[in-house]
């Protein structure tokens, strides 16, 4: 059921109704999951409007991953996040293995982990990252 997902664009804020279109789920998907996950916290501003942060549209993208591709349940995803940032927090700039099979799903996907010390932190493989860059940088030019 892996759908292709298109890029994330490049900017600092995405409201709701972009990052549900970025993800593939509905507004009120992302707002029910804003209470299940606490890694997500999106901005609020005037008329409690959200704002998501690159770093949580990339979370988003790992959560629905994990719900509807990987088959988790909502506690089971949250487990696997938490268990992620831990395993992160340990390793402190070293990268993380990441299995065969999760590396090909998330490929798929175009997600890319974050990095970081903070709750959204998840391993950083510096050869998809530098491919990604290498990406954007020939859209620029």
């Amino acid at each position: 059921m892996s759908t292709q997902l298109p890029p994330i664009p490049a900017k600092r804020y995405f409201t709701i109704g972009e990052v549900a279109d970025l993800c593939g789920v509905k507004p009120h998907v992302l707002r029910y999951w804003e209470q299940e996950f606490t890694q997500l916290r999106p901005v609020k501003r005037r008329g409690n409007r959200r704002y998501y942060q690159h770093h949580e549209v990339l979370m988003i993208r790992r959560i629905r991953d994990l719900l509807y591709d990987q088959g988790f349940t909502i506690s089971g995803a949250r487990n696997r996040l938490q268990e992620l940032a831990h395993a992160d927090k340990g390793a402190r700039g070293a990268s993380l293995p990441v299995p065969d099979d999760e590396q090909a799903s998330h490929g798929d996907l175009g997600v890319q982990p974050a990095e970081g010390d903070g709750p959204h932190a998840l391993p950083l493989d510096p050869a998809r990252l530098r491919k990604e860059l290498e990406e954007i940088r020939a859209l620029l030019f």
